[in-house]
């Protein structure tokens, strides 16, 4: 029984029980960010120990990611079924054992299987406490508080993972940066017996198999597609991956329809504000998610930082995210949700554009600060927008609509960074052709027409005037490569400001 310290209108209001009880829910959630970008800097390190092929590197570093995606509607609907918090006992207990399978892992295939486990597990973690807290914060002013202090250490944990991993690799080896989940989810199940809730659906109805292969195969490929796209470019094989993907999402959709006891229920996005969330949430994340990935190589390979010290310029990003996260309730109470969640997104079109102004030689603090500010205004639309799609559903579908609130942002994150990493590589491409030494070789022309990194690595077997003009070529065409894509990020978010004022201005805060 949720224990309580006053009645209000709009629900009754949590104790100290259960702030007890977000603040192990944090745990874990800090835990599933760190897991997704820690292992970027150890990546050169287990290559050099585990010796495995580019495929294989590849897999290592993506299965996770693609798990999670894979499996958070059905995790999300099975929480519902079977309890949350026996859900979130099980998945916490599975990602400490797969994180010591991982960390002690001899060869590339144990250590794909043990990321593969990670993900499966930590699409667990996501909707369960998400989920849970919508339980546990029945008053509506208290929940939307709650999950901005959620979404703040979702996003903190993703800013400081490159930061926790560099100073880890300085002493240990790089298993370790897999060790850091054991001791909090061994926390976990101590104390989430204690102080988490149970909940269960009455009559949840019988888990239709079918639909779960049917949402595996919608999810899996369109990912897949996506990621494929982003490394290789437009091709005719993610195309017709992603497009196998549509047809499955196109089927599983028909089949919810049919079915008494739905894996999603698709009716609730009849509601406007929940498609509304969703859709911005989803488009928000994928503008975001590909810059993010431009700013860091820019910081690295055109102002020439070290992985680490890069790690620290992005700082203020993970703070300006939790900043943004966290006053977004208050505000929301004064101003309304609606007009809080547009004008952050008008702050992060001001982010986008002081990136797209950065040149080659005078852009770090441009590029730094534009994109804290991105993620500054994304923190209403992360906290509030989660807000509104899990407080507009009952609560026996809250792990649903916290599935679904998490699959917009993997996919979200998947589809900019294969699309704008798409439109930037052709940018950069086209602008670089003519722009190389002529005496270059062949070899290391096509590699330096490639991608920067293909540039800076020719240079680095060359010396004297030919390799700076290779250095000055790439670093060239890859500022003018974000200034288009920041441009073009400006532009989306400006068009979901108009959204988000128009169809949520009158939600009110809470």
């Amino acid at each position: 029984m949720v224990s309580t310290e006053a009645t209000t209108d709009s629900g009754v209001r949590a104790g100290r029980k259960e702030w007890a009880g977000l603040a192990l829910l944090a745990l874990p959630t800090l835990v599933l960010a760190l897991d997704m970008s820690v292992l970027y800097l150890a990546s050169p390190y287990l290559g050099a120990d585990l010796g495995p092929t580019s495929s294989e590197l590849l897999w290592i570093m993506d299965i996770y990611g693609f798990m999670i995606a894979g499996f958070l509607v059905t995790m999300g609907t099975l929480g519902d079924r079977i309890g949350r918090r026996r859900l979130l006992l099980v998945g916490g207990f599975a990602f400490a054992v797969a994180s010591i399978v991982a960390a002690y892992a001899s060869e590339p295939v144990t250590l794909i299987l043990a990321r593969a486990l990670l993900g499966i597990a930590g699409a667990t973690l996501a909707p369960s406490t998400l989920a849970l807290i919508s339980n546990m914060f029945e008053n509506a002013h208290q929940r939307t508080t709650a999950i901005s202090v959620w979404i703040a250490c979702f996003m903190s944990g993703m800013g400081i993972g490159p930061i926790l991993g560099g100073v880890l690799l300085e002493s240990f080896w790089w298993g370790s940066v897999f060790l850091l989940a054991v001791p909090v989810m061994v926390l976990l199940l101590i104390l989430a017996p204690l102080l988490l809730p149970e909940y269960r659906q009455d009559d949840p109805g019988r888990l239709d198999l079918f639909s779960v292969a049917l949402s595996l195969a919608a999810i899996l490929p369109t990912i897949y597609g996506l990621k494929t796209m982003a490394e290789h470019g437009f091709g005719a094989e993610p195309a017709l991956v992603i497009v196998a993907g549509a047809i499955f999402a196109v089927l599983f959709v028909r089949r919810q329809r049919r079915l008494d006891d739905p894996l999603v229920d698709v009716t609730l996005f009849r509601d406007r504000a929940f498609t509304a969330a969703l859709v911005i949430i989803l488009v928000c994340t994928a503008a975001g998610g590909g810059l993010y990935l431009f700013a860091t190589q820019y910081l690295q390979m055109v102002s020439g930082l070290t992985p680490l010290v890069a790690g620290v310029w992005l700082v203020p990003t993970a703070i300006a995210s939790v900043i943004g996260s966290l006053i977004a309730p208050p505000l929301a109470r004064r101003f309304g949700s609606g007009r809080v969640l547009a004008g952050g997104l008008s702050v992060a079109v001001v982010g986008y554009l002081l990136m797209a102004a950065a040149g080659a030689d005078s852009g770090l603090a441009l590029v730094a600060t534009g994109i804290a500010l991105v993620f500054f205004g994304a923190g209403p639309m992360t906290a509030l927008g989660t807000d509104l799609v899990v407080g507009s559903v009952p609560p026996e579908k809250a792990g649903s609509a916290a599935s679904l609130s998490e699959t917009s942002t993997e996919l979200g994150i998947s589809l900019g960074v294969a699309l704008l990493g798409s439109v930037g590589t052709a940018v950069y491409r086209a602008s670089i052709d003519g722009s190389l030494p002529g005496e270059l070789g062949e070899d290391a022309a096509a590699r330096s027409g490639d991608t920067l990194a293909g540039a800076l690595a020719s240079a680095s077997d060359l010396s004297g005037e030919v390799a700076a003009e290779i250095v000055a070529a790439g670093r060239a065409a890859f500022a003018l490569s974000l200034t288009v894509v920041s441009s073009i990020g400006a532009l989306v978010v400006a068009i979901l400001t108009t959204v988000a004022f128009l169809v949520l201005r009158d939600k009110p805060g809470v």
